[in-house]
């Protein structure tokens, strides 16, 4: 692995920044104040190719690679937390599984109009009563014929209220007994597919979450990702993926307080002097430097893997669980190093420190990437 980036990652690093801080930090306070999300900023984030990161230019796509994909994410939720979860949803647990398991088909209907956000898309799995529990999902479809009626409902929806195609995960029935689990693509103008109110969140409120609620869908056999019986397969793999998106959210937040902490603390004074010469700021800001720097890596390496095809769930587990976790506590410390400014909303930190709470929860608890992690050590992924 070489730790130099290449021209065009450096490339893709610059024209990502400068985009972020010209089109969504002017937007970014609005988007957590109202809890709402200005359609504008998908036809601008359009115009610079960032729905289609990964997908092949045959459906519209940039074609880049997975680093390339884990900087852009990183320098948007720089700026903004909620776009970058929006992007991070939509290009790694959306739009990859229909490139990696769909049918020809498939890919030639979806994805071109993913690629250049003419319809976003998600993924949900969460359930009421299934969180952590990713087999004890409870909606299900039963099949009539040649299609399966669908019902029941998710929770905790990202990219719930915007999004046109969302892959879900599904019990099924067929007619000769079969049972199992499967993932199926839905499309939000689907005759019994309602849209829930958006939830009130703590942070990255600029993204808009929903439950869904499905009834009697008739889902067509087309629309059934992979095998049948895939779906749990599919999903675990799909959010190998989805935790590098999110370990890239969680370091551009942490990045964005500690900037803001070495700014503030060498200009401001006390005792005639910058609190940045004092040992217990300094000292703050060695510590928030050294762990965002190891959660980048642990975010490149796992990157690497899965670009070069190799098996990277114990290094996807680690840099989700090891980024978020850095990052509340970089955003934490921002805070102290900012005294009674940074307990106020006039600055940004405390929307930091929300936003990063949300990345120990999504797409598995940090309690749970640990017990990703102890498995695949246990199983010889020393």
């Amino acid at each position: 692995m070489n730790f130099e980036l290449t021209e065009q990652q450096k490339l893709v690093r610059r024209s990502v920044r400068k985009f972020a801080e010209e089109v969504l930090a002017p937007v970014a306070p609005t988007f957590d104040r109202e809890a709402k999300y200005n359609g504008d900023i998908v036809k601008e984030l359009s115009k610079v190719n960032l729905f289609g990161i990964q997908l092949p230019e045959k459906y519209g796509g940039a074609d880049l690679d997975s680093l390339s994909y884990a900087i852009t994410i990183e320098e948007i939720s720089r700026i903004c937390a909620s776009t970058g979860l929006m992007l991070s949803v939509h290009n790694s647990v959306g739009a990859y599984p229909i490139y990696n398991w769909g049918t020809e088909e498939q890919k030639e209907k979806y994805l071109p109009d993913i690629a250049t956000g003419k319809k976003i898309s998600g993924f949900s799995w969460t359930e009421p009563n299934a969180g952590s529990d990713a087999q004890g999902i409870e909606c299900i479809m039963v099949q009539e014929g040649n299609e399966f009626v669908l019902n029941g409902s998710k929770i905790f929806v990202t990219n719930g209220s915007i999004g046109s195609v969302i892959l879900i995960g599904t019990r099924y029935k067929t007619n000769d007994g079969q049972k199992g689990i499967a993932t199926i693509i839905l499309e939000k103008d689907m005759e019994g597919y309602e849209i829930g109110q958006p939830e009130d969140k703590m942070g990255v409120r600029g993204n808009i979450t929903t439950s869904l609620y499905f009834h009697n869908i008739r889902v067509p056999k087309e629309n059934i990702l992979g095998s049948l019986d895939d779906g749990f397969r599919i999903a675990m793999q799909t959010l190998d993926v989805g935790r590098i998106g999110i370990a890239a959210q969680a370091l551009g937040i942490a990045q964005a307080a500690y900037e803001h902490s070495v700014e503030y603390s060498k200009g401001r004074i006390q005792f005639k002097r910058p609190i940045s010469q004092f040992q217990g700021i300094s000292f703050k800001l060695a510590e928030m430097s050294t762990k965002i720097d190891a959660a980048r890596l642990l975010i490149y390496r796992a990157a690497y893997m899965k670009d070069n095809k190799k098996r990277f769930s114990k290094e996807s587990a680690m840099c989700k669980y090891f980024a978020s976790k850095v990052a509340r506590q970089v955003t934490q410390e921002a805070i102290q190093i900012h005294g009674g400014y940074g307990y106020m909303k006039d600055l940004p930190l405390e929307r930091y420190h929300r936003d990063a709470c949300a990345t120990t929860i999504y797409e598995g608890t940090n309690e749970i990437m640990k017990l990703i992690i102890a498995q695949q050590i246990l199983r010889g992924n020393l």
